[in-house]
């Protein structure tokens, strides 16, 4: 009998110890191997950092990025061991007494508030390779399988690593997962550095991310918190005192954003980075022959932006044109025929508001659907719950599709990119006015009239011949070319401001009139402006005719900005760059990027023309950046204005840093109709005005503002009128633009 016993007892452990092999070498389906162990596939975000090392954005399946021991808030660690695992530190994965616990009080004695037996490094183990749907003889073998895997996580990894690829395997909600990414959404904070109430509510969530969600359901997140801080209580992770006064502490939500495309910092320069990453990785292979997968294999993509600069450009659009222009805009057409679009026939209208249609999601669905034109546009009349854009917030409301989308075409939009000159990086980009509403890229992607932002180009083919310097005195008359097979072409000037006089280049180009610019393209052939442009980065399609010379052509926000810089560079063009370098997830760098250099001009002509742009700022169409913005440093600008007022511009220019700002609306229909609302100087100056107020008044940004530097030999005076030899006493630039000018 006792042989019997002995015999079943062996047998019976005999067969636990050949089924755990079994389940340890895959007998009973797939176990992970230890290489499997080292690399757990998992769907890793690729991370947009600025240059000044902030998260900019993700491109993700999973919005995941992970994070080491050292990188989690020590309340953190506290607070997922005393809720979920207490005898962490000294189980090596299984924790049979808890097992027993489970056995004993909530399986036989049906208590289901004595808890889990599962350890963190069994939920890990869960994590990195999930269940997928399972009967339940299949479910117990699982759990097992899973016994297996974390005492083989044990042995392979120490404690603190355990911690941390659990915090990187959890979810969230609000399309968050990982810790760094939860504390990214909810309290726009690194894991380092929450806070002890906020660690609890992260924590809390992992019981049921909807239920505790604190954006969802603030109460219960309250609650769950209070209840996790008790059992860091309990585990002598808090003292009394500090549980008792965290417990009463309100949920601070307010910095909660939400982890996604359409929302946070330079939402427009990350879509067009994603496009450019994309086919990056196309051309680039993993170690395994495969090509980078952007959304999966957690890139660290090092771009050029600074995200304070960004902030600050953003805050200067959102401040001049949802804070002053727009409102001008509305109450200089209200009541108007077929506003906001002006001079158009109804017939027009009917036509832009077609294609408005056609290109909206709205259409695209209902296509889908299979509805016929007459149905969709049925249901484009008919009035629905929706939201729509406002300057102060979305607004909830009830009107038909065909509404809001004239709605939506009264608002002007704007394109702002800033770039460093002497290295191409782009420090600041502003696509639109809102992504999620605006989704179209007015610096990359639109090419607009540039009107007189394209004069100092002419300038300059004139100040690189030697033939004509900043005191050249021309005459302001009228001017006439003729052009074969057509009128002759006799532009007129905006203003009669000393018209039939002799004026300096500079005071020409200051006031920007139209008749010496004229003058200057019937002495340099359209070919030769178009070849210099091209130096310069310009690509845009330009027909060689006269006109030119008044920027008839479009060109992008780009292209203009990165042109303007090559003045600030000695005449050297630097080609825009968005990215330094690309690292995979292990921190390896797999591609470093240089500029694209191109010489353009020689230093002193690159000089030349700055000092003549500073006189726009000193006395012409820019002086309000003086009396108006009190931006006393050195600059150097240009504006523009288009015809019809429908595009605005204005070019300003640091030593180190370009600037280009257009504004304008969706279409070249919708405009002001008055020079005095919609000039370069009046809607587009302000946004430049307002964004370099706030990069000047950052101390931590340290923003040089020394001179531009001069040549040590410039073949011509600069100083016109200004008495020499105070100049030459002083060795200042101060130029006197006296009357006589």
């Amino acid at each position: 009998m006792k042989k019997t016993l002995w015999l079943i007892f062996g047998g019976g452990i005999l067969f636990v110890v050949l089924f755990f092999l079994g389940l340890s070498y895959g007998v009973f389906g797939f176990m992970p191997s230890f290489e499997d162990l080292e690399n757990p596939e998992s769907n890793l975000a690729s991370e947009i950092i600025s240059s000044d090392q902030q998260i900019l954005g993700t491109y993700f399946i999973e919005n995941r990025t992970n994070v080491d021991y050292s990188e989690l808030s020590p309340y953190l660690v506290d607070a997922l061991i005393a809720t979920e695992d207490v005898r962490f530190y000294r189980h090596s994965g299984v924790d049979l007494k808890s097992l027993f616990r489970v056995v004993g009080k909530t399986i036989i004695g049906g208590d289901r508030s004595s808890g889990g037996g599962s350890t963190v490094t069994q939920q890990l183990a869960k994590n990195l390779f999930p269940r997928k749907k399972l009967n339940k003889v299949s479910l117990a073998v699982r759990k097992l399988k899973e016994w297996i895997i974390a005492v083989k996580l044990e042995r392979n990894y120490t404690k603190e690593e355990i911690i941390a690829m659990y915090f990187n395997t959890v979810e969230f909600g609000n399309n968050s997962f990982g810790i760094r990414t939860a504390a990214q959404t909810y309290f726009a904070k690194d894991p380092a550095d929450l806070s002890l109430e906020e660690a609890a509510v992260l924590v809390g969530m992992l019981k049921a991310t909807t239920l505790y969600n604190p954006v969802r359901n603030p109460e219960n997140a309250i609650q769950r918190r209070n209840v996790v801080m008790h059992q860091m209580l309990k585990a002598d992770y808090l003292s009394q005192e500090v549980y008792d006064s965290c417990k009463l502490l309100p949920l601070d939500m307010s910095r909660f954003s939400q982890q996604d495309h359409q929302y946070g910092l330079a939402t427009y320069f990350r879509e067009n980075l994603r496009q450019q990453m994309l086919a990056w990785c196309a051309d680039h292979r993993k170690p395994d022959g495969k090509p980078y997968n952007l959304y999966k294999d957690g890139l660290k993509i090092h771009t050029t932006i600074n995200s304070r600069m960004q902030a600050y450009a953003e805050e200067a659009v959102a401040e001049w044109i949802g804070g002053q222009l727009q409102a001008d805009f509305y109450e200089h057409l209200k009541g108007k025929s077929n506003a906001p679009f002006v001079n158009v026939t109804k017939a027009e209208v009917q036509r832009f508001m077609m294609n408005a249609m056609r290109l909206s999601d709205r259409y695209r669905n209902l296509k889908k659907e299979g509805k016929t034109e007459e149905e969709i546009m049925a249901d484009f009349k008919t009035k629905t719950k929706m939201k729509v854009f406002s300057w102060h917030g979305e607004i909830d409301t009830v009107m038909t599709p065909w509404d809001s989308l004239w709605y939506h075409k009264w608002f002007l939009h704007c394109g702002l990119m800033s770039i460093e000159p002497q290295t191409g990086y782009v420090r600041a980009y502003v696509g639109g006015i809102n992504y999620k509403y605006f989704q179209y890229d007015n610096v990359s992607q639109g090419v607009r009239q540039v009107g007189s932002t394209f004069k100092p180009f002419v300038y300059t083919l004139a100040m690189q011949e030697g033939e004509y310097a900043p005191c050249t005195q021309v005459p302001n008359v009228p001017v006439c070319i003729e052009q074969a097979g057509q009128e002759d072409w006799c532009p007129k000037n905006s203003g009669h401001e000393r018209e039939g006089e002799m004026v300096s280049l500079r005071w020409a180009l200051a006031h920007s009139v139209n008749f010496v610019t004229a003058y200057l393209i019937k002495r340099f052939p359209p070919e030769a402006v178009i070849a210099l442009t091209r130096k310069m980065g310009i690509t845009a399609q330009m027909d060689a005719v006269p006109s030119i010379c008044l920027g008839t052509m479009d060109i992008s926000v780009k292209e203009m900005t990165a042109a303007m810089a090559t003045y600030a560079n000695k005449g050297i063009h630097c080609e825009p760059m968005f990215i330094t370098r690309i690292e995979d997830k292990h921190g390896v760098v797999l591609e470093e990027f240089s500029p694209v250099q191109q010489e353009a001009m020689d230093e002193q002509t690159a000089y030349l023309m700055i000092d003549l742009m500073k006189g726009v700022v000193e006395e012409g169409s820019g002086i309000r950046l003086r009396f108006k913005y009190g931006l006393t440093q050195p600059i150097a600008g240009k504006t523009g204005t288009t015809q019809n007022h429908s595009d605005a511009w204005f070019m300003g220019i640091t030593p180190t840093l370009a600037t280009g700002v257009w504004v304008g609306g969706e279409l070249r229909s919708i405009h002001f109709t008055s020079m005095t609302y919609g000039q370069g100087a009046r809607a587009a100056l302000p946004v430049w005005g307002l964004y370099m107020q706030k990069i000047y008044a950052d101390s931590t940004l340290a923003f040089p503002q020394d001179d531009f530097e001069k040549p040590d030999y410039l073949p011509v005076d600069i100083y016109c009128h200004q008495d020499k030899a105070q100049a030459e006493e002083t060795d200042e630039e101060t130029v006197d633009y006296g009357p006589e000018m």
